[in-house]
């Protein structure tokens, strides 16, 4: 007993618990799903503004386009100061208040630019959600709808588990919610949200990938003097997820782009012993990110591309995940070897990710 609650304890321990975590989630989904539906149909939806920091910032990036293109109805994410204080996200005055709906996510719920842009947005009267692995924190006594993350224990200050747990939770709602809206098919839904239980089963084979292609590059990757990480589409939010995971365990410079936007001005600063990492969503841009990848091999080697989407060229430095899944669903893969890299990166460097060496505590609630 005493051997699991080490492994609670540590980064390593909860990226590797997370396909018991994501089976349990899928078996309890109608406990998130359910109240998410009945608050989304109260009234008709002109926009739903998706509001977290850090790890949860990510998730809203990825939940806003899920809902642009599944549900087809206006997600946004904007900063949640910049959503309190200078209205980025909101609907023009004229537009009724009770169409705009605004989520909150936050795993501790303790976030305090969560709760006062929370606050903020039921003071103008929109309809107010809350995502949180605490259903008793602030948070949730702001909201009119408090849903819980079905994340289980999670001790560590980096986020790794809770970050997958959130994505799987907007991919469920977005699929229930564009059935329910008629935006797309029920046949189609049900598929999508079957293959999310297809790939909880299957998470073990993930994780497994993940690691062993961090350990054959883990020589590259620790020598490298700057990580550039870069994603497209749908995986824009991956990107986000993997610069705020290094920055936070590995503690390297890393910097993190738009595949087609690195070309413009940040390869000039390309050394040879740089690292890029790209994320290799399965969609209109890939066979340009393939050669805009080999153009920056010929400077800097190493140069990796995770995907699941299989392709002419790939060598050892990639990951090719061998579970293939929807575009929509793959987001919950490609975060994981950023995790591994992160962590185990972290521990084979000597750095202690559960210790954070500069704690300000400006970023959450202490009570």
């Amino acid at each position: 007993m005493a051997a699991e609650t080490q492994i609670e304890q540590t980064v390593l321990g909860n990226i590797r618990d997370q396909r018991e975590m994501l089976r349990n989630a899928f078996e309890a989904r109608d406990e998130f799903l359910t109240p998410f539906l009945e608050a989304f149909q109260a009234g008709p939806v002109s926009r739903v503004v998706f509001l977290g920091s850090g790890t949860s910032y990510n998730v809203s990036t990825l939940a806003a386009a899920l809902f642009n293109r599944i549900v087809k109805v206006e997600g946004v994410a904007p900063y949640p100061t910049e959503f309190t204080h200078h209205g980025a996200g909101l609907n023009p005055a004229h537009t009724d208040p009770s169409s705009v709906v605004v989520v909150g996510i936050s795993q501790s719920g303790t976030s305090i630019s969560t709760c006062e842009a929370l606050e903020h947005a039921k003071r103008q009267g929109y309809r107010t959600l809350a995502l949180t692995g605490d259903t008793e924190s602030r948070i949730s006594t702001i909201a009119d709808t408090v849903m819980p993350l079905l994340v289980g224990l999670e001790l560590t200050g980096p986020e790794t588990k809770g970050y997958t747990a959130s994505i799987f939770s907007v991919y469920l709602w977005a699929f229930a919610t564009a059935s329910a809206l008629g935006a797309i098919d029920a046949g189609e839904a049900d598929e999508a949200i079957a293959a999310a239980g297809d790939l909880a089963e299957q998470f073990d084979t993930v994780l497994q990938e993940a690691e062993e292609w961090y350990d054959r590059n883990r020589p590259g990757l620790l020598h490298s003097s700057r990580l550039n990480i870069l994603g497209y589409g749908i995986d824009y939010a991956t990107m986000l997820e993997g610069v705020l995971k290094v920055a936070e365990m590995l503690r390297v410079p890393t910097i993190g782009n738009l595949v087609e936007e690195h070309v413009h001005g940040p390869t000039m600063a390309l050394k040879f012993d740089h690292a890029t990492l790209v994320v290799g969503s399965d969609e209109t841009e890939f066979e340009r990110m393939v050669a805009i990848r080999d153009a920056i091999g010929e400077y800097a080697p190493g140069v990796h591309i995770i995907t699941c989407r299989e392709f002419d060229g790939a060598d050892e430095r990639d990951l090719v995940f061998s579970v293939k899944v929807n575009p929509y669903l793959a987001p919950l893969l490609y975060a994981v070897p950023f995790h591994f890299l992160a962590a185990k990166g972290g521990a084979d460097v000597y750095i202690d990710t559960n210790v954070n060496p500069v704690p300000i505590r400006f970023g959450h609630y202490q009570d």
